[in-house]
């Protein structure tokens, strides 16, 4: 029986697509018209001649290489590149050269299973008219990461893992005997043992830790760090070094530290803080003049560079924040105890002194190592208190009024009003120089004891959070410049700046086209003082407005990342030309790094490693952004599971997000966030207008826009997928 012609007739165009797809999923082999004939179930004689047409043009465009008199190959002799693979859910996978250029789109058929961060060797396509530039991958060079998460799905003859957050095209494959117990439904940590060949398009794995069952909140939370290679556990052996360490304090540590255990010192903290990094003391000197201590957890007293404790704290760099927990750097016995500057404990640190006068002018300062002896643990919201009781108004930038007859009221109430004071002073010298205000609110969720959300709120920086920031900032700033501030002709000492780079001008021009449809003005060109000014005019402009959020959500995405680097470029964001991170050596491994080369440095010993260091501070840079997106999925978790039983539900929200695949919605009322995809909008096709951040419908020219108010009903609630979906709600 013959097959049935083509009822459709094919185009040229049509047929050139397929072929490419064709070539390009066979990008080794050589075909021949008889087997493209048959791939394509070309049945008819036009439709042959016209595929044979085709394939010559695709030649004449150097995309394919004629074999023989009928035969074809893909045309892989164009440019070899090494570098980084980025996957993405929707299929847009890229290539990033490590030479820096930009990113090559890599389709799915030709990324040869190569997973985020693989490093990977490509062949660039040539490029066919009005086509895009492709790259095939040829090689995985080294990969990134071998063990997932995900769920496992047992049957009668065969096991698999079906991995969180879209990793591959397949699951993968588990034999019965490498299970390790796990069971059907059950969350696990799998290591790839085989990955796909040219014989074998299969991965392989095997159980190494069964986390429990799926929507256990343990469970999930610790499926989040796995899946970012995160440790949920803290090694036994280390765990083990840091009960041998003494907590005692030596009559030799009194005498080579500066005594401050008699000046009033507090810690003003979270409330369900528990390791306190950092503590404030004050004292007057004279009229007008005080002595402020800034006093920071002296780790690496404790730490001893290329311990076991210290090897482990490097490996993690940084403290993860999740919702319901803190995963420290640090074992508990240290974070909590040992280095917590806790009240009424004597404990050591290393502290930087200011002698400053009320108008927040330093007069000057030292860098001591000391003890102190914390006279009151405060929480955020006491010390907010306490100030608004003495006639603080919170975000006037305002100090308290004069004391009345009796003082200040509370506990330590000079103290505080004092400090409140010159933070605000030393606040509006550092907008005054070009510093960047971004007051970004963040999401908070309060939790019952089974990990479950009963509410969720927005947590905004209050004039206590700002006192002790503005404090923190100092100590940092004058870190910094003490070793990186060298006389012309002088060599600076190797240290791990915090450096920020200035605004990508692309974006910047993206948000003042932005701006404008708010009616609000952007200036992008001029000095760079001229730019922030304008930029702090524009933040101020939109405050307690609806596109508040949205204004600010682009203006960060003009922004570039801080990260750290012994090559100092100075920090944008802070106008300040030498920045540091020594403020907090318990959560975050930069700062006992720099710790510890300014004690080097104070007694005498010579410039560290530079590329040594580097590569640390590389290291932690990539840790902190890994503990960023791990944070940002238990909000996410946390948030459909918050909404999970509100199905139905409708609400006003306005529009956060526009993407080529649908429009996000968050929520006024509790700020969560969802999508409805682009299949629910079917008034209309829409297309992505990217630069102006909008849809707009082809017949009807309706537009959605970034800040648009909308209601939308809670459609779907998918919690493995940490997923919100809306719908519009009907007129």
């Amino acid at each position: 029986m013959k097959e049935k012609k083509n009822k459709k007739r094919l185009t040229k165009n049509k047929l050139a697509e397929m072929l490419q797809d064709l070539f390009m999923r066979n990008p080794d082999k050589q075909l021949s018209f008889k087997q493209i004939f048959k791939e394509l179930r070309l049945n008819t004689h036009p439709a042959k001649m016209l595929a044979v047409d085709a394939m010559d043009d695709m030649a004449w465009d150097d995309f394919l290489v004629k074999t023989s008199e009928n035969s074809y190959k893909l045309n892989l002799k164009g440019q070899v590149q090494e570098g980084k693979f980025i996957r993405k859910s929707n299929g847009k996978n890229s290539f990033v050269p490590d030479d820096g250029t930009q990113p090559v789109f890599v389709a799915e058929r030709n990324s040869k299973s190569a997973l985020t961060g693989d490093r990977v060797r490509v062949t660039f396509l040539a490029r066919r008219q009005k086509h895009i530039k492709e790259a095939v991958v040829t090689e995985i060079l080294e990969r990134a990461r071998d063990q997932f998460v995900g769920r496992l799905k047992v049957e009668r003859d065969f096991a698999f893992l079906v991995p969180d957050g879209n990793v591959f095209a397949n699951n993968i494959i588990i034999p019965k005997n490498r299970l390790k117990g796990g069971k059907d439904g059950e969350k696990a940590v799998v290591k790839v043992i085989r990955w796909p060949d040219d014989d074998n398009r299969n991965i392989v794995g095997e159980v190494i830790d069964v986390l429990g069952q799926q929507g256990d909140n343990d469970v999930e939370m610790h499926s989040i760090l796995a899946q970012y290679g995160l440790p949920y556990k803290y090694p036994k052996r280390v765990e083990e070094a840091a009960e041998k360490i003494p907590a005692e304090i030596t009559e030799q540590d009194y005498r080579e530290r500066e005594d401050f255990r008699d000046v009033v010192t507090f810690t003003i903290d979270p409330r369900d803080a528990k390791d306190f990094d950092d503590a404030l003391s004050i004292r007057q000197l004279g009229k007008g003049l005080w002595e402020v201590g800034v006093h920071i957890a002296d780790v690496s007293h404790y730490v001893t560079e290329g311990s076991v404790i210290d090897k482990e704290a490097q490996k993690r760099a940084t403290s993860v924040y999740l919702v319901d927990r803190t995963i420290p750097m640090l074992p508990e016995r240290l974070c909590n105890f040992i280095c917590s500057l806790r009240p009424d404990e004597e404990k050591l640190t290393y502290s930087a002194v200011f002698d400053i006068d009320a108008d927040g002018e330093v007069k000057s300062w030292r860098l001591v190592h000391a003890v102190i002896k914390s006279n009151r643990r405060f929480a955020y919201e006491e010390v907010q208190q306490i100030l608004e009781d003495n006639g603080v108004v919170d975000g006037t930038g305002q100090p308290a009024p004069a004391p009345g007859p009796g003082g200040y009221r509370g506990e330590y109430a000079t103290e505080l009003v004092t400090l409140d004071s010159i933070a605000k002073k030393l606040r509006a010298a550092r907008f005054k120089n070009g510093s960047v205000k971004f007051d970004r609110e963040e999401m908070r969720f309060e939790v019952d004891e089974k990990g479950k959300p009963i509410r969720c709120y927005f947590k905004k920086s209050k004039d206590a959070n700002k006192l002790i920031e503005e404090f923190m900032l100092l100590a940092n700033r004058y870190v910094a410049e003490s070793v990186g501030k060298v006389k012309k002709g002088q060599k600076a000492k190797t240290l791990p700046y915090r450096i920020h780079d200035q605004p990508d001008p692309t974006k910047l021009e993206t948000l003042r086209e932005f701006a404008v449809k708010f009616g609000y003005k952007l200036k992008t060109a001029g000095t760079k003082g001229e730019i922030t000014r304008s930029l702090n005019k524009l933040m101020d402009d939109c405050q307690g407005r609806r596109e508040q959020n949205l204004i600010e959500m682009v203006a960060l995405r003009a922004m570039m990342k801080a990260k750290y680097s012994v090559h100092n470029i100075g920090h944008y964001g802070l106008a300040f030309d030498y920045y540091a991170h020594f403020t907090s050596p318990i959560r975050r491994y930069p700062d006992t790094m720099v710790h510890r080369l300014l004690t080097r440095y104070q007694n005498g010993g010579r410039s560290a490693n530079k590329e040594y260091y580097e590569e640390l501070c590389e290291h932690a840079s990539d840790m902190e952004q890994i503990a960023a997106q791990a944070e940002r999925d238990s909000i996410k978790y946390k948030m459909v599971e918050f909404m999970a039983d509100k199905i139905g539900n409708e609400y006003e929200a306005h529009i956060s997000g526009i993407t080529s695949y649908g429009i996000y919605c968050e929520i006024d009322e509790n700020h969560c966030e969802g999508m409805v995809p682009m299949h629910d909008l079917d008034d209309d096709y829409y297309d992505f207008d990217e630069r102006n951040y909008c849809l707009v419908g082809r017949r009807h020219h309706h537009k959605y826009q970034l800040g648009d108010p909308v209601r939308i009903v809670v459609a779907k609630a998918n919690i493995e997928k940490k997923q919100l979906d809306f719908s519009l709600a009907e007129d």
